[in-house]
């Protein structure tokens, strides 16, 4: 039983910024990478930031110099600052996980979306 809760979407305006917050909790062992997927109207699911267990991230090109990704595996938590926001950022966002659970087994779990609406 593992779930992954997002919080922090919204709307903004063109130029402002939103901070994403993910947290996983229950029967977890160990969460290898995680990250921020997300979903604009008429468009496929695509990563956004992902970020490695010991803290190597990577960024879609469209995103890179304007959002950054963190996560403190203390707390099993992983966060999306994103700064210099676009209309073209406007879309579900999701968190990801690749969890290992108590007897070690390994799956991706999926947060269970947060808008963001970039608009004036």
């Amino acid at each position: 039983q593992v779930q992954l809760v997002e919080s922090g979407g919204g709307l903004v305006e063109p130029g402002g910024s939103l901070r994403l917050s993910c947290s996983a909790s229950g029967s977890i062992f160990s969460i290898n990478g995680m990250g921020w997927y997300r979903q604009a109207p008429g468009k496929l699911r695509e990563s956004v930031a992902t970020i490695t267990s010991d803290n190597r991230s990577n960024y879609a090109d469209s995103v890179k110099g304007r959002f950054t990704i963190s996560r403190d595996n203390t707390k099993n938590t992983v966060d999306l600052q994103m700064n210099s926001l676009k209309p073209e950022d406007t879309g579900v966002y999701f968190c990801n996980a690749d969890i290992l659970n108590l007897v070690r087994f390994r799956r991706d779990y999926w947060g269970q979306g947060t808008q963001v609406t970039v608009s004036s």
